[in-house]
Parts: structure tokens; sequence; C-alpha cells
């Protein structure tokens, strides 16, 4: 496949794979690689090929896949888009995630239409040649893209990635593209061993699909010694300098630095033929050094349905932890079960929380364990976050304790209530794309959410407004169900303020109540724009809230 002819700039693709099992940290990892090339004042990018069969993960259980990260132009993505923005100044969009149903759904689209010339269509060259010029997208864009493949090396549903990017080394020459294996090195407590072959049987796994890696990184418990290192070189074929340690670290924070210490940049740019100075990495060493010194601690509960596997709050949880640097303080998080709130003593299980935050999510399960944490937050005079779900039902907690509206709820939860305080929005106007949306009940489920950034504008004299420090923002969005105006009024005059809207005043997307010192709800999902070295306004504001709480208390 030949490589546009417009492009100005010749990017060089990284592309990390994995083996022996998953959760190795390739997400983080790749993050952390473009961060070290950033700190140098390269440009990277990223792309996540991921080889399951769903088109996009925006259907898929959390239980099963974590969060989905949704980007400004409205992509449902996978969670390692997360860490890409948290850890660079890339940003994400629809290019920057495929998945197998994606790259299929495409061939075979071209083939219905037929573009393929009533030819035979197969996994070599049609899919290796869609997930290719999926890949190639990118060039031209930036310096250094970072092509991470989902899955484990061996997985069958991973092959046609692997041979594509296979291709696309001869495609693209040595010194514009890498290979980067992340691979397990285990450390055997009982026979007191760091054991090398998982990570030589993964490699010649690797090999035999066509790939040679070039630099080999670690994943560890125990520091690899010089030995070890060699002996990994020797049985992978690679030098011993390209065997990087991979430790275990309190804080994913230091990942940057760990592999700095490696010589990884180093290595990558030396096998890339890239010039660049010395790394700036103290922004990073500040940042690992005011997470491991707080001068304060608050602890936040999170009640939501997926508090098992936090992976499913990954943005969230980390978002807090922001809030907690932007304030000099550790953030404790406490994630309670909504189901057990339903049947639980409130004041008990929140005992000891100096905020109450309430997530995002989709169905009826656990909604009134999120209401009754609600409600106790709003009593108590405890700084309250509710996000997209969790602003909506404290609206409806709201019109039942205080108004009186005690059939209000949601007809996302409850179709049939007479009071749908929250309710579907049928006609809206689309910002993002400039033109009227309709949906109903029967549209499919994907169709119908309002996805991506959409502006708000913001009342004077709010907490909204003292936050951000600007009259109108940007956020992200991930729904279907939107504040009923019919109630607004009504709402208003009880004490529940709108402190943020859409430009036309139709969609309201932050609310406050002012006889509280914080309490307020968003539509839209602002961990998605937090950093680590830039934590988002929102979050800043309820840990310092939470902080006064604490102090009083």
């Amino acid at each position: 496949m030949q490589r546009s002819a417009n492009n100005t700039k010749r990017t060089k693709f990284i592309f990390v794979t994995g083996g022996v099992l998953s959760s190795l940290g390739k997400g983080l990892a790749s993050a952390s690689i473009g961060a070290l090339l950033e700190s140098r004042g390269l440009t990277v990018t990223f792309q996540k090929l991921d080889p399951y069969i769903n088109v996009d993960p925006g259907t898929m259980n959390p239980f099963q896949h974590g969060e989905v990260y949704v980007t400004d132009d409205g992509a449902e993505t996978d969670l390692d888009m997360g860490h890409y923005e948290r850890y660079t100044d890339a940003v994400m969009a629809q290019v920057n995630n495929y998945t197998s149903g994606r790259i299929y759904y495409s061939v075979i689209t071209k083939e219905r239409r037929g573009e393929y010339l009533g030819g035979t269509v197969q996994v070599i060259p049609h899919i290796t040649d869609e997930i290719k010029a999926a890949v190639l997208q990118l060039d031209g864009s930036v310096d250094i893209a970072i092509i991470e493949i989902g899955g484990t090396i061996g997985d069958i549903e991973g092959l046609p990635f692997v041979e594509a990017i296979r291709q696309l080394r001869g495609d693209l020459g040595k010194e514009y593209s890498l290979f980067i294996h992340l691979t397990l090195v285990p450390y055997i407590k009982a026979a007191g061993e760091v054991k090398t072959k998982p990570t030589q049987h993964s490699v010649r796994e690797l090999r035999a699909d066509g790939i040679q890696p070039d630099i080999l990184v670690c994943r560890t418990e125990v520091p690899l010694s010089s030995d070890l290192k060699a002996k990994i070189a020797l049985f992978c074929n690679v030098p011993q300098d390209a065997v990087i340690t991979a430790i275990d670290v309190d804080t994913i924070y230091e990942v940057p630095l760990h592999f700095h210490e490696e010589g990884l940049d180093a290595k990558i740019l030396e096998l890339l033929n890239v010039w660049t100075g010395q790394p700036n990495i103290e922004p990073w060493k500040k940042l690992v050094y005011n997470l491991k010194n707080p001068k304060h601690t608050v602890t936040i509960a999170i009640t939501g349905k997926y508090v098992d596997l936090t992976e499913s709050y990954k943005s969230l949880h980390e978002a807090l932890i922001h809030g907690g640097i932007g304030n000099q303080a550790k953030v404790q998080l406490r994630y309670l079960s909504a189901e057990e709130l339903e049947n639980g003593d409130p004041a008990e299980l929140l005992e000891g929380c100096d905020g109450i935050l309430v997530p995002g999510g989709f169905g009826i399960r656990g909604a009134e364990g999120k209401i009754r944490a609600i409600t106790h937050a709003r009593e108590n005079k405890i700084p309250f976050f509710g996000i997209c779900l969790g602003m909506q039902l404290a609206v409806v907690e709201y019109s039942r304790s205080v108004l009186g509206i005690e059939t209000a709820h949601s007809s996302e939860l409850d179709p049939l209530t007479p009071d749908p305080v929250i309710y579907l929005c049928k006609e809206w106007f689309d910002y993002r794309n400039n033109q009227v949306q309709v949906r109903d009940e029967n549209s499919d489920m994907g169709g119908t959410l309002r996805l991506g950034a959409y502006p708000c504008t913001l009342k004077p004299d709010t907490l909204a407004a003292a936050a951000y420090r600007a009259d109108e923002i940007s956020e992200r969005h991930r729904h279907r169900y939107e504040y009923n105006n019919d109630y607004r009024q009504q709402l208003e005059d009880g004490g529940l303020m709108v402190s943020g809207t859409s430009p036309d005043n139709n969609l309201v997307e932050i609310v406050e109540i002012e006889d509280h010192p914080w309490f307020l709800g968003c539509q839209f999902h602002p961990e998605f724009k937090s950093k680590p070295m830039k934590p988002h306004p929102l979050f800043r504001d309820f840990i310092k809230a939470a902080l006064t709480h604490s102090t009083k208390n």
C-alpha cells in the first residue's frame, strides 16, 4: 500500500503489542511513551486497534470492558483513549480507535457496493489493507504515531491486525516503524526466582507471526538484573539495552519516569533515527512528588452500580485524584454499591465521607439507593457532585423531597411516571452538526444518544461560573434523557437553580442548590477532560469543598 504523496511530513510509527496475558498495561505504557516523546518536543498521536467484533464499545457491558470513553467528536471508544489524553496533549477522535467489527463492516459495505469488482473478498489482502489504511490516516499529522494492538499475541481475532502491522514494516521501512512488545516476567515467590520463559514463549509466538520485536518492555514485580536482561536479550534476539524493566509502581504517573530511567525514550529515538534535545521531565517529577507528599486527606464516596469493577469508572477515578492534586490532598475513594444503599442506612454507610459523588450510568438498578445518597448529602450539607444520571437523579430527589412531587421520576427508569422531570427530549438543536435532531422511544439505542462535545453557557455568580471562570464552556456528553423544561420554573422557584444551559437555553446542563455549601449536578461527563497536571475545574472545586467540610467535622 502506498503512502499519501500529499503529506509534507512523514510520521514515524510505533506498534505496541502484548503477550502472555491481558491487563499488563499496554495502554499506560503507550501513553507513557507518548509523554516522554512530547517532553522532548515531538508531537504525538495514538490509535487503538481492538480485535473484538463489536463496532464500538458503546453498547458493551462495563463489567466486561470497563468504561466507554467519549471523544469531542462523539466517538464511543476504548478506555485507553483516556490514558492517551491524560498523559499527553493529543486529542482523540473517531480515527483513533478501530475494532474488528468496524473494519469488517467497512469491507462488507464496500463489497455490497461492488467496489471489489466481483472479486473474492479475503482477510488478506482486503481486511489487512483496510487496517493499514486506518493506520496510515495518521501519516503526516504528527512526528510519532503510537499504535496499540488490543488483546494478546496468539488471539485468533487479533491475527489480521498483527499481519497488517507486519506488512506495514515493509511499506514504511525500519526508520519509520518500530515494534515494542510488552510481556510478563513473573516472580515466583515460593522459589524466590524471576522467570523469563513466559517472555521467551511470547516473543516466539510473535516471531511466528512474522514480527521481530525491536524493544521488549518487561512487566515485573522486582527489578531485572543485568544478567536477566542479558538472558532475555539472548533468547529473544534483541540488544540488551532494548530490554526495559516495567516495574510495579505506587502511582501510574510514575511510569514515564521509570521508563526514562530505563532509557526507553532514548532507545526509541535511536532506532527511529530521530534527534531531539534532552527531555523536560521536571513536571512529571513534581507531579509524583505532590502525589506522594499530600498536605491533606479527604474521603469521597462514589455511589454506583459498577463499583465491583473500578475500571468502569476509570476516568472518574483519575479525575478525583487530579482534583486532590489541585488541592495538595490525598483523595481516598470509597466505592459504595447503590443497591446496598437501597436497603441500608445511608448515615451509617456514608459515615466519615467528606463528599458524595453519584456517577453516570444506565438502567433502573440501584437508582433508589443513589437517590438516598443524594438526600443524605443534601440534608446534611455534605458536598455533592452528580454526573449525568447522578445529576438527573438529583433533580428527581429534589422534586420528590423538597417540592413534594412524590411520583417524580425519569421516564428512562419509569416509563409510566406521571411526572417525568427527566424525559426523552424528542427534538433538540445539535450544535456540533448544526442541525435539529429528532428522536423517539423506537430509535436505535446508540443513535439517540447525545454524544461528544457541546457548548454550555454559564450563569454568573454560581458554583459553576466560579469553577470555570468563564462564560461559556465545552464538555462531552453521553446520554439519551434530558431535564424536562415543563418542570423548570417550578424547580427553580423551589430552590434548584439552573446554572448552565445550551446556548439556546433549551437544554439544561448544570443544576445547583443555593442553600448548600457545594451541591452541583451536570448533564455532561467532565471527567473526560481532566488531566493530572490540569485538574478539571469542577473536580478541583468539589475536592476543595470536601476538604472544607472535613475540617469542620
